[in-house]
């Protein structure tokens, strides 16, 4: 028979094992909000390792234990309500991944790059959100793919996640090829939350919930440009820790170096479905013209010729030359002189939509030369889980 010291000794060790276990399953303290969810670990993926995500659609998703959840916006960026979502996540100390369209980042360029500066994980949701995917040509749809990485690397200055979600879940095996094919995963979900549809946000809520509790963990697919998602997502997060859920963050396994800034050229020939297009030079001579301050290893928007032909997603994110912190607010109308004076400094100012046109003025003010008369670029809409 044991010492009872001994035995006692064992009994304490154990026990200080498993309270370290505990502790460190448990997320960090969150300032300001001791209440908060925050993140439990953060989970690296790769597409050698998982080519297709989410049980809804595939056999296999994420190796998340028990009561782990992974969140997800699909859509936007879209102000005021990804700014929203934005907010709330970082009240709970909660990491996310948002896969943007690429026509509605460039767009909002400084929404997309506020999900960024947040370390939020941000992924590819095609260029123009075409529905009916599955229901594309295969090239085009490659083509969609494509211009999205092009667009949101412009944006962000560096590589997006090799990360995909089709629009509408509208899965073929010849687009999953193509994407495994680029080592892009393709994401699906493991619980919807239907937000996209005409329910309440207590809906919502309940049938996240439930839906998550039934599979005991998952991938939970929500839209951060729906105002039902921003109402409930508060309560969603605080009923999360109530069940005991715990929050894990993806990211990409990091593949290689980091992508040169490129040069966004947008013009009159400039292919559709690759809108903006991406050319990795310098800056061209014309930009001297601007007077605006040089900032290195951030991308550079600008028109060919003598900026003649530039189209309103050029004009905004060259807005962004300095780099400075975005406003908080979208303004309702900006005048030429007001963006002329912007872009002479380097700030940035958000353009209401078909606004183009106050920008072509603004830079014939700063260079002399004669804009061309562009036609306005068609809206893409949302009617579908994505």
């Amino acid at each position: 028979m044991k010492h009872p010291r001994y035995k006692a000794f064992l009994t304490a060790l154990f026990g200080t094992l498993v309270m370290t276990h505990a502790q460190a399953a448990e997320p960090a303290s969150c300032p300001g909000n001791p209440d908060a969810i925050g993140v439990s670990r953060v989970m690296r993926v790769a597409a050698a390792d998982h080519a297709r995500l989410g049980l809804i659609q595939y056999r296999t998703s994420l190796p998340l234990r028990d009561h782990e959840v992974v969140l997800t916006f699909d859509d936007g960026p879209l102000p005021p309500y990804t700014d929203r979502v934005l907010a709330v996540l970082a009240r709970h100390c909660v990491k996310a991944t948002f896969f943007l369209v690429g026509r509605h980042a460039a767009a909002n360029p400084a929404a997309a790059l506020r999900v960024a500066a947040a370390d939020h994980t941000i992924g590819n949701h095609s260029q123009n959100h075409a529905l009916h995917f599955d229901r594309m040509p295969e090239a085009r749809a490659e083509k969609e793919i494509e211009a999205g990485n092009r667009t949101l690397d412009a944006i962000l200055g560096h590589r997006v996640a090799p990360f995909f979600r089709i629009p509408g879940l509208g899965r073929t095996a010849a687009l999953e090829r193509y994407a495994q094919s680029k080592s892009m995963v393709v994401w699906s979900a493991d619980a919807v939350a239907d937000d996209w549809t005409r329910i309440t946000a207590q809906q919502v809520l309940t049938r996240a919930l439930a839906r998550l509790e039934a599979r005991g963990k998952g991938i939970l697919l929500l839209h951060d440009i729906q105002p039902r998602t921003v109402l409930m997502l508060p309560a969603l997060l605080a009923e999360l820790k109530r069940r005991h859920f715990r929050i894990v963050h993806v990211v990409p396994e990091p593949v290689g170096p980091a992508a040169p800034s490129p040069l966004l050229l947008a013009g009159r020939r400039a292919p559709k479905l690759g809108w903006p297009r991406v050319v990795p030079v310098a800056p061209a001579p014309f930009l001297a013209r601007l007077a605006l301050p040089p900032v290195p290893q951030r991308p550079v928007l600008a028109a060919p010729g003598a900026l003649q032909t530039l189209a309103r997603v050029t004009a905004i994110r060259a807005l962004r030359l300095a780099g400075g912190a975005p406003p908080d607010t979208q303004a309702s109308a900006v005048s030429p002189l007001r963006v002329a004076a912007a872009l002479r400094m380097g700030r940035d100012i958000p353009l209401p939509p078909r606004k183009g046109h106050v920008m072509r003025r603004a830079l014939h003010t700063v260079s002399g030369s004669r804009p061309r008369r562009l036609k306005p670029s068609p809206r893409s809409h949302s009617r579908g889980p994505t």
